[in-house]
């Protein structure tokens, strides 16, 4: 027996070496951590369970006979993060530079399957030079076994992609039907064909970090949600976005102990300017509600006219949409609808409250948002508004105007509760712009045109840009005093905190993609 328990040490020592100790060093030397390493920083000490620690390859073409390595170039297994059970791959680049074959894909197949079974989230760390081309079609069937599985995980447990290396061509495609992607500056790469082909097709010269690099994909393109400065920081990300989410959609997430005060917030009173036109910070807005310290952004640098993140209020995890006044004014657009869309859908599938936070001007005209299908993308947000049956809250803090008014959470789409500020405006479009339109005639006769549509403009605001119109039909709950906000909000969402919506039996709706 003493022969045979050695025997199994030394398979278990060459496994935890991956592709050898030269290339664990050149790993080093990139500034990059291992993929043991990796799992390693991410689950709690000693929770790690490795599955299929002595898989191999069973490749024989191209002289894959002689080059086998145990574990086939992914760490499989479980752990727990915070004491919570979570599943996880780690994509080892030493071994056939992290590339996918057949039983490498079988690995991941595997702790996804598990993850469905026992309702947890399933991290993938991915570091892969994609397929393992001297499989063929074998490898390219095990991309297709991860795809399907990540389609049927979706919205029944949360999946998490980090991008810790290269991922191109079909590799891509996993983590982008996952629900949060994270990338690591100087080290990360996404894109279907790399700078090379790129050059041969188009002629474009492009490097890798242009093309697909963290910066890129968080600012241009919005395929990745946050970006960290090294794997460690990538990893305590991954962390801190799980402390926010629930186990799978049937579960919620727990409950933070929190003693409740008075819970005014006097430095809301004076946040908003009284020029109707002068911008301001949002995020301090959202700092004056929430738990302190507690807001994680998502999507920072991307479409920034919008605001969307995760925060506590008394202790309770929520997600939150909301206008930023200091980007386009907070309006509307391609990009922000998307974006919006995205996370609403995300928080709708794992219970997570939405609080909406609306300073919206309209949707932004020109004819690059409508040849960019501004009509359909909205229609995004307002589908994914209308489709929520978490608890929704909105509150109003300045400009609610058009068509975005409705489509932001508003009372007429289903939302719980609808607050506005005193200062509020609710109305088809600015006071200029419906006096022009109203008054026309009126204005032209005018012997001073000017003072005739200031004149007007007056009369206008004064009917329509405040909230009590809206709150005398019922469109909105409640006018409130801004430093009440905090203590509206945590008494609202513990008062909706066991709705229930019962929506028409059907296969799935037919979201405008």
């Amino acid at each position: 027996m003493d022969k045979k328990l050695e025997t199994l040490r030394a398979k278990l020592a060459e496994a935890k070496l991956g592709g050898g100790q030269a290339r664990i060093d050149a790993q080093h030397k990139k500034g990059k951590l291992t993929a043991r390493e990796r799992v390693h920083f991410l689950l709690d000490d000693d929770s790690f369970e490795e599955i299929g620690a002595l898989v191999t390859h069973r490749s024989t073409d191209f002289g894959m006979a002689g080059q086998q390595f145990l574990g086939d170039g992914v760490v499989t297994g479980y752990g727990t993060v915070g004491g919570r059970l979570m599943y996880v791959f780690a994509q080892d680049f030493t071994v056939f530079g992290g590339s996918l074959s057949e039983t490498h894909a079988e690995k991941i197949c595997k702790v996804m399957d598990l993850a469905m079974k026992n309702g947890a989230p399933v991290i993938g760390l991915n570091d892969s030079g994609g397929a393992r081309i001297q499989e063929g079609v074998n490898s390219l069937g095990g991309y297709a076994d991860i795809f399907y599985r990540n389609v049927q995980a979706s919205g029944v447990i949360p999946q998490i992609s980090a991008i810790l290396g290269p991922c191109a061509g079909g590799a891509v495609y996993s983590p982008a039907m996952t629900d949060f992607i994270l990338m690591v500056e100087g080290s990360s790469y996404m894109f279907v064909t790399g700078p090379n082909v790129v050059r041969t097709v188009t002629n474009e010269e492009v490097t890798s970090e242009e093309l697909g690099g963290a910066q890129t994909h968080a600012s241009k393109s919005g395929v990745t949600h946050l970006v960290a400065a090294n794997d460690v920081d990538c990893i305590d990300k991954i962390k801190r976005l799980l402390s926010y989410l629930p186990q799978n959609c049937e579960d919620t997430v727990p409950l933070l102990p929190y003693a409740l005060g008075d819970e005014y917030r006097d430095e809301l009173t004076d946040l908003v300017p009284e020029n109707a036109n002068q911008p301001y910070d949002m995020k301090d807005v959202i700092a004056g509600i929430v738990d302190g310290e507690t807001f994680f952004e998502i999507h920072e640098n991307y479409a920034e006219n919008i605001v969307v993140g995760f925060a506590r209020l008394a202790g309770r995890s929520i997600g939150i949409v909301a206008n930023q006044p200091t980007n386009l004014a907070g309006v509307l657009d391609v990009n922000s609808s998307k974006k919006a869309a995205r996370f609403v859908r995300f928080c709708d599938c794992f219970n997570i409250p939405l609080l909406v936070l609306e300073d919206v001007p309209g949707f932004l005209p020109g004819t690059d948002q409508e040849w960019n299908a501004i009509i359909t993308n909205g229609a995004k947000l307002l589908y994914a508004f209308s489709e929520a049956t978490v608890p929704r809250i909105t509150v109003i803090t300045r400009k609610a105007y058009g068509g975005a008014y409705d489509v932001m959470n508003s009372k007429h789409i289903g939302a719980d509760m609808n607050f506005a500020w005193p200062g509020a405006e609710i109305a088809v479009m600015g006071a200029k712009g419906a006096s022009e339109i109203i008054f026309k005639k009126e204005i032209e006769a005018a012997d001073d045109p000017a003072a005739k549509l200031a004149e007007k403009e007056q009369e206008y605001a004064e009917t329509f840009a405040n909230p009590y119109r809206a709150a005398a039909r019922g469109f909105i709950d409640e006018v409130i005093h801004p430093r009440e906000t905090r203590r509206k909000l945590i008494k609202a969402f513990a008062m909706l905190e066991h709705k229930v919506v019962n929506r028409p039996k059907r296969k799935h709706g037919n979201v405008p993609l």
